[in-house]
This record gives structure tokens, sequence and C-alpha cells, in this order.
């Protein structure tokens, strides 16, 4: 797929979301994003990807036939349900680095805003180039294969272990590198202070946000190019999947830690993935049954975790 129009019509859209998600998501000024907010536009930005999952749909259908339409909305279908609950990792990680720094919750939004652009630009062009990587060489689908299901294995084995901030390599070689602030300064990333210049936690947490960003796209890239290699349905279902990660993040800001057994699920669903890919040549599991695995093991993993903690949020509530 992808005509040169559909190429346009997709990047046009997603210039317009971005206007939209700069302008009235989170208002164009620091605040706290409420809960409402937060979920409005989580069913928007959800809407308007089932939206165009449908105009290929009916596109197809119309140009190609049913089955073809039917083939290729389940590959975007399946594509973006596999990035969101990616996704839900990479805000966890989130959480974990404004915890930390004690960021406010009305200054987290330029980070994110930053964050969410700089997981766009990275994704392209891991899509783009592993296109190129599969279209050139066949065998690397194994590879992929076998570093999903090694991902989701460690995944699994350090789903309950909390990542050691303070000996943390790239946090220590950016404060030998750069004068810090004690203090936060509002949203600004650098401040002069008698003619020196010093970069503000700000900044330190921004560059966490995007090398997070760039490790759950080597994860997610390779899992979607499990279910398709068609660049258009990879890219499309990638990027839309992403673009409502701040609403996603304010939506779940609230409620992390009653999802205690969801990492397991994102571990057991990188392992299927990777399976499926290393069985591509002997057995193809269809795309309805993965999307079925991938949405049981998500459903199944929030379910328990929220039986689990079903007594926490009144004590929460007491606090």
């Amino acid at each position: 797929m992808g005509e040169w129009w559909m190429w346009a019509g997709f990047f046009s859209i997603v210039l317009a979301l971005l206007w939209i998600d700069l302008r009235f998501v989170g208002g164009g000024k620091a605040h706290k994003v409420s809960l409402k907010e937060a979920g409005i536009w989580s069913l928007v930005w959800i809407s308007v990807a089932l939206l165009f999952n449908l105009a290929i749909w009916l596109w197809l259908d119309h140009s190609a036939g049913r089955e073809l339409a039917n083939q290729k909305g389940l590959e975007f279908l399946t594509g973006y349900l596999i990035e969101k609950a990616l996704a839900v990792d990479n805000v966890f990680v989130w959480l974990m680095l404004f915890g930390y720094f004690a960021i406010p919750a009305e200054l987290q939004r330029r980070v994110l805003l930053y964050g969410v652009l700089g997981a766009i630009v990275m994704r392209a062009g891991m899509v783009f180039a592993g296109s190129w990587l599969i279209e050139q060489f066949h065998w690397i689908l194994y590879f992929f294969g076998a570093f999903l299901l090694l991902t989701g294995a460690k995944m699994l084995w350090a789903a309950d272990k909390e990542p050691d901030l303070e000996n943390n390599a790239l946090l220590g070689w950016m404060r030998r590198r750069f004068k810090v602030t004690e203090t936060l300064e509002g949203e600004r990333f650098f401040v002069w202070r008698d003619g020196v210049r010093y970069a503000t936690p700000l900044l330190l947490i921004l560059v966490l946000v995007e090398v997070s960003d760039l490790i759950f796209a080597v994860d997610s890239i390779p899992a979607i190019f499990a279910v398709t290699t068609d660049p258009f349905i990879v890219l499309t279902s990638n990027i839309f999947a992403i673009m409502g990660l701040r609403a996603m993040y304010f939506l779940l800001a609230g409620v992390a830690e009653r999802f205690a057994l969801l990492k397991y699920g994102l571990a057991l669903i990188l392992m299927f993935i990777g399976v499926k890919m290393l069985l591509l040549d002997l057995f193809k599991i269809p795309t309805g049954i993965a999307l079925g695995v991938v949405a049981l093991i998500l459903v199944a993993s929030m379910g328990l975790s929220l039986w689990l903690t079903r007594g926490d949020k009144p004590a929460k509530a007491s606090e």
C-alpha cells in the first residue's frame, strides 16, 4: 500500500493533529491536566485512528476488493493495539522519572510534548530503515523474532524490579557535563546566572524521556513487523498509537499502581510476537488470531491487576 496521495494525506493528518495537540491539549500553557480532560482526548485520538482505519478499509474495498480490505484493516488494528499496549510500559517509565525528579504535574506537559515529537521522528526513521532491511534481507525477521523473545523474557524477569536512577550512567554523565540548578525554573530547560548557562532538572528528565522513547521504539517497531511488512500500515498504526501518548499518560498517572501485573502481560505479548515471527516460514499465525491473543493477554493482565488491588483505592482515598 501507499500511493503518493495516501502518504501526503497521512502526513497532513499528523501535522493537523500535532497542531491540535499543541494548541488545545493542555491549553498551550503549564497546568495540571485533569482526568476528565485526559479521558476526553484519549477518546478523540482513538476515534481518529479508528476512522483512519475505516477510510483505508473503504478505499481498498472499493478499489481492490473485500478480502484485501479486511486483511489490511485487521493488520492496522492489530499493529495499533500492540503499539498502544507497549506504550503503557513507556508511560510507567515516565511516571517513575517524574516521581524521581519531583516534577509537579503542571510542568510535565512540555517534557511530554517534546517526548512525543521525538518519538514520532525516531519511529518514522526506524520504520523506513526496517522496511528496507526486510526487503533486502528476509532473514532479519528471524533476528527481530529472537530479539523480541529475549526482550520479553528479560522484561518478565525484571518486572518487579525498580531501575536504579541514582547510579544511571547517562544521568551521571549529564550532571558532570552540565551545571545543573538545584531547583526547577518553570518550564525552562536552561537559565543564565552571572553569565553562566545552567541546565535545569527539566532538561535532564527530557533527555531521559527521549532515550526511553528510543528504547521502546526498538521493541515496538519489530513487533509490528511481525504483523505486516507493509511500511504504510506499520508507520500509520504506530504513529496513530503514540499521538495520544500524552493524554494516556495523564489518564493513567493516578491509577498506575493498580496495574501491577500489566508489565507481565506486556512481556508475554512481546514473547508471543517473537515466537510468531520465528515461525513465520513454518506456520503463519493468522492476523486475527494474533489480534485475539494480544487482546486477551492485555485484558487478562489488566483485569487481574484491578482485582488484586481492589482494596488499594479506599486506602489511597483515606490518606
